[in-house]
């Protein structure tokens, strides 16, 4: 009997001994139905940059160092599934001083290793673990503590459940490893740590998503190093919302006053053009189109992106309201501005135009001649998928005021300018010793940009003439555009729409065809651009 009671209590020591230097146990009787994402070894499964991620003792190990930093915040994606209704199961622990991660569920992936959606957050210390936020959306959803509902019309309502200090009193400090627990289902998503419920966040806003991407984040800013193991999902085999993961994205258009004479700077005619290309895409898309800037308190309500074709320099519609842009684009909001619209004043406007489409019409500094593009190659991007290439006479505006080092910018038109669009003389726009130093080099036409904060913009400087909306490839690309800065996946074949008549294109325009107007060229010049 003794040595029965001795191997007994022998290996009671030893399996307290295991539970000591493994930790919490990676599969107890709760966690019936849950699946490993994470081998414990390899990377296997998981989508991020390796210069930020690795395996290191049975954990996946984040890391940024003074060397090594984030230009912008970087995600390790799950790339096997998207799941709906499910929980998830994981452990952290951060070994540095400063830290600021999360956990991104129901997401989308944005460009390259970003993505978008919910992020229950992690820090190292204060009020940021255990709230609720939205990565490139609305920002904070719940604070620690909180039960918050949005809402069809996108109003929120707070009630709060525990006090915010005494939640953050579960949460170990430091090194410490910390069980994290996830639950989505429906319309509801709620966060515990170390079993205390962290927030719940009801969601039925606009901008709710029931199904997407998992993923943890590593964010921009000091060096930091955070840790994850223990990494389980459960998915619900008959989710109760099984609607499309991509709810409607609102685009709000906006068309500048007339200004260039019959088929020049078409604003109106063109945005109701691609408004209607939108629309009838297949995409989960609604467009609002306002003459000038609106007047209406609630017209930006609930908008994605929105999209500015218009006069620029002082005349741009946007320059009365940019305290009102800079709160939307702080929301993740996107921007598009097509042709004249990428230029503002530069000590008005002009820094904050850099930062949210990425570059500008700087005045003395780029040059607005009428030549040839042709397009040869497209990047390896979403915006690009669909298109082919092709050569367009436009008033092609080059030589941007980009943001430095092109930060989150991608070029997606870019051509040789010939060299007598340089050797015009100096002026605000016509030429300047920095482009004719430049003769043979390549030039952005279009560009696209992801903010540090998630938000997107875009930039394309062709579209003088009306007629050019029925070159498929010059079309595609805008539409692409405003589908990718609204938040929406781009399908592999680009955006779908129909090529517009020559009859459809009289449509809507601003001023009256000229009696002496000879169509035919026109019609012979859409053949040409599509074939």
């Amino acid at each position: 009997m003794k040595t029965r009671h001795w191997m007994l209590g022998m290996a009671w020591m030893a399996a307290a001994i295991l539970a000591l230097v493994a930790g919490p146990a990676t599969a107890a009787a709760d966690d019936e139905g849950f699946v490993s994402l994470f081998d414990g070894k390899t990377l296997e499964g998981w989508d991020g940059d390796q210069r930020f991620w690795r395996v290191d003792d049975g954990a996946i190990v984040g890391q940024t160092t003074p060397d090594n930093p984030t230009q912008g915040n970087t995600f390790l994606i799950w790339d096997k599934g998207e799941p709906a209704d499910f929980e998830l199961k994981f452990q952290y622990g951060i070994d540095t001083e400063w830290a600021n991660s999360g956990i991104q569920v129901r997401s989308r992936r944005l460009n390259g290793h970003r993505v978008g959606g919910y992020q229950p957050d992690i820090a190292h210390a204060g009020w940021i673990t255990g709230i609720m936020y939205e990565e490139a959306g609305r920002g904070v959803l719940a604070r620690r503590g909180e039960k918050v509902e949005f809402a069809a019309d996108g109003q929120k309502k707070a009630e709060r459940f525990a006090d915010e200090n005494e939640r953050l009193e579960h949460i170990r400090p430091g090194g410490e490893w910390n069980d994290y627990h996830v639950i989505a289902k429906g319309n509801r998503i709620v966060t515990k740590i170390n079993g205390q419920t962290m927030h719940e966040v009801i969601d039925d806003a606009p901008q709710a998503r029931i199904s997407g991407l998992i993923a943890f984040q590593l964010h921009s800013g000091p060096p930091m190093t955070i840790r994850f193991r223990n990494i389980r999902l459960k998915e619900d085999a008959t989710p109760s919302n099984p609607t499309s993961s991509n709810p409607t994205k609102k685009v709000v258009l906006i068309a500048g006053s007339p200004s260039h004479g019959y088929g020049g700077h078409e604003h109106y005619a063109g945005l109701k053009l691609l408004g209607k290309r939108l629309e009838a895409s297949g995409l989960p898309i609604e467009t609002v189109l306002h003459r000038d800037w609106p007047k209406e308190e609630d017209a930006f309500e609930g908008a994605d992106t929105i999209v500015i074709f218009s006069d620029g320099d002082g005349r741009h519609p946007m320059l009365p309201h940019l305290d009102q842009v800079a709160k939307m684009m702080e929301q993740g909001v996107g921007l598009a501005c097509l042709h004249f619209a990428v230029e503002v004043p530069k000590d008005r406007g002009g820094a904050q135009l850099r930062d949210w489409i990425g570059g500008y019409f700087e005045m003395h500094w780029s040059v607005n001649p009428f030549w040839t593009a042709e397009i040869k190659e497209f990047p390896d991007h979403p915006v690009a998928q669909g298109l082919r290439p092709f050569a367009l006479h436009d008033e092609w505006y080059y030589h941007m005021r980009f943001v430095d080092d092109m930060q989150g910018v991608t070029p997606i038109l870019t051509a040789i300018p010939p060299d007598s669009t340089r050797e015009r003389g100096d002026g605000s726009r016509s030429g300047n010793p920095t482009v004719r130093a430049r003769k043979g080099m390549p030039e952005h036409l279009m560009w696209v940009r992801e903010r540090p904060d998630g938000g997107r913009g875009m930039g394309f400087t062709g579209g003088h003439y009306h007629w050019f909306w029925a070159c498929d490839s010059f079309r595609t690309a805008v539409l692409n555009g405003i589908v990718w800065t609204a938040g929406l996946d781009v399908p592999e074949g680009g955006v779908p729409s129909k090529r517009p008549t020559y009859e459809e294109l009289l449509e809507n325009q601003d001023y009256d065809q000229p009696a002496n107007f000879d169509a035919e060229p026109i019609k012979r010049q859409i053949e040409e651009w599509n074939q």
